[in-house]
């Protein structure tokens, strides 16, 4: 298995960020993303902008083995990165190496 790289709050974001449009490539998978969050999609765009929306999003993927095993493959990651940089964006340290 590859080295995950040292992740980052910036990395982090930018892998949350790939989240949500890979979320939302597919209406099924927004509706369903929408529905859960209780966000309107007028709403979203103003939602971005709250401090744990890109944490949300994460952690959407993360709700979802098949959801976040297909994000990963997209973007050509590991599940295991993502869930760094969720763990990034929720607080927790990240691991040294």
């Amino acid at each position: 298995m590859a080295r995950l790289p040292q992740m980052t709050r910036e990395l982090a974001e930018t892998v949350a960020i790939q989240g949500l449009s890979f979320i939302a490539t597919e209406p099924e998978r927004l509706g369903r993303f929408l529905a859960l969050t209780g966000i309107g999609p007028e709403s979203l765009r103003a939602a971005a902008n709250e401090p744990n929306f890109l944490l949300g999003v994460l952690d959407h993927l993360a709700g979802d083995e098949a959801l976040l095993r297909a994000f990963a493959e997209d973007i050509g990651s590991e599940p295991e990165a993502i869930a760094a940089a969720r763990d990034l964006l929720a607080g927790a340290r990240p691991a040294a190496g």
